[in-house]
């Protein structure tokens, strides 16, 4: 199921309509709140070039991932074992066999928290790094007073405004609970939809895949393109310089931005996942998660800075449990289902990315929007839990081989050193060379630091 971006298409679009068919690109929309640096520029302690965050929708639970629990009671820790990985004295669970065998790159996040049960509210909270008012709120919807831009927002406007591609990328689609309710915190929020990620529905498994509008519409030619493109100038120059103006130029950016990906020959490429030996792709997985992740490598080569990738559902998973939402059977689930498809494409990207030179510039992240209860529920599943979890960085200048705060005997409730969202966002920000007290405005131009965090100790 694919849950499309709304836009809409503004003054002067009779031409635009002819020739701007990204139908699967949200980069439509107008903002009216501003960055503080007009020319940006990343700061020298920059450690990441890039950041891919791997977003496991519904949360995974930290006792059959990162956080196993061998000593506790068994409808506690249920039926999987801790095996040993690359790093001594970190163990995760049977599971990961892949993922056990490059820990010395990873560094583990086990003090996680939202302490919001909700996946929309808790979700929010995880995206923006900003809390959900009220916390504890299911089926959240986007608006205020809940509009704070995402992470993937923050650095598409800090980044996009002035670039000739996309700097925010989010694929294969928004996440959304059942009924086709989208979730808050995935756009740009109070900073305007100029400043939205481009959002990619698509599903790349698929046979012949091709990213849509990526080639000129039927009947439009190279220069039938420029006659227009010509025209379409004509007509900017001709617009009055008015309050009107400011959305114009904005507007324009992204319609070249959208214009260069139809007619770059690289990033035609970088979406062509053909040109991937067939190994390659066999190795991430022949399923719409595993080549979302590769595709988000080959976009890390043509130099996106920001690639969310969202889990998304299963062919016929039943309502009220899908994705990592493990309401019932969750130790089958997990073995069956959720654990070879997500241990197979993270292996294989940090090691495709270690492979190619990329690793030590590319920011990997782990994360849900929450964990899982420690007990087992009457249908052999574990329910909503947001008061401790798990989260693992790779990459980008992190120190891998390491473990992170920890949870109680149980997995219940942080023991030690609590890491909230705001200083994961921190962290990542720091990492890619973003300054922490870089400013937006909110609707009332009011300015606001990018984050309220700290960097994780002892990550870096």
């Amino acid at each position: 199921m694919t849950l499309k971006s709304k836009s809409s298409l503004t003054a002067n679009n009779i031409l635009r309509r002819d020739f701007v068919s990204l139908g699967c690109l949200s980069f439509l929309g107008l903002g009216a709140s501003g960055i503080n640096a007009a020319n940006y520029k990343f700061a020298q302690g920059r450690k990441a070039k890039s950041c891919i965050f791997l977003y496991l929708t519904g949360g995974p639970p930290q006792h059959e991932t990162w956080d196993p629990k061998p000593d506790a009671p068994v409808e506690i820790r249920g039926p999987y074992q801790p095996i040993d990985t690359a790093t001594i004295g970190l163990k995760v669970c049977e599971l990961m066999p892949k993922t056990a065998q490059l820990t010395n790159k990873i560094c583990v996040l086990r003090s996680m928290m939202t302490n919001d049960n909700a996946h929309s509210s808790s979700g929010y909270s995880m995206l923006t790094g900003v809390p959900h008012i009220p916390m504890n709120f299911e089926n959240a919807k986007p608006g205020a007073p809940n509009d704070s831009p995402s992470f993937a927002a923050i650095v598409q406007k800090i980044l996009g405004s002035s670039s000739v591609r996309p700097e925010s990328i989010v694929l294969p689609e928004h996440i959304w609970n059942d009924g086709g309710i989208s979730w808050p915190g995935q756009d740009a929020g109070f900073l305007g939809r100029s400043s939205n990620p481009w959002l990619i529905n698509c599903h790349p498994e698929s046979s012949g895949f091709q990213i849509p509008g990526l080639s000129l519409p039927e009947g439009i030619n190279n220069k039938r393109l420029d006659d227009r493109l010509k025209i379409l100038e004509t007509i900017n120059k001709g617009t009055n310089k008015n309050q009107a103006d400011r959305s114009e130029r904005q507007f324009e950016n992204q319609t070249k931005q959208a214009l260069n990906l139809m007619s770059g020959e690289a990033s035609r490429k970088a979406f062509d996942l053909n040109l991937e030996p067939q190994s390659v792709r066999e190795r991430y997985g022949n399923n719409r998660w595993g080549q979302s992740v590769l595709l988000a490598r080959r976009l890390v080569e043509s130099g996106v800075p920001m690639i969310q990738v969202n889990w998304t559902r299963f062919a016929n998973e039943p309502q009220g449990s899908p994705s990592w939402d493990t309401h019932a059977k969750n130790a089958e689930k997990l073995k069956k289902e959720l654990m070879p498809v997500m241990d197979q494409s993270y292996s294989a990207l940090l090691e495709d990315l270690e492979y190619r030179g990329l690793l030590k510039d590319t920011l990997v992240v782990w994360a849900g929007e929450f964990g899982r209860t420690p007990k087992h529920n009457g249908n052999a599943g574990r329910d909503h839990w947001g008061h401790v979890f798990s989260a693992a960085l790779a990459g980008g200048g992190i120190r891998g081989g390491q473990i992170i705060g920890s949870s109680d005997k149980n997995g219940a409730y942080v023991k030690d050193q609590p890491i909230r969202p705001q200083d994961l966002h921190a962290t990542i920000y720091h990492q890619m060379g973003i300054p922490l007290d870089t400013e937006i405005h909110d609707i009332q131009g009011r300015p606001l630091p990018i984050c309220r965090g700290q960097v994780i100790k002892n990550a870096i």
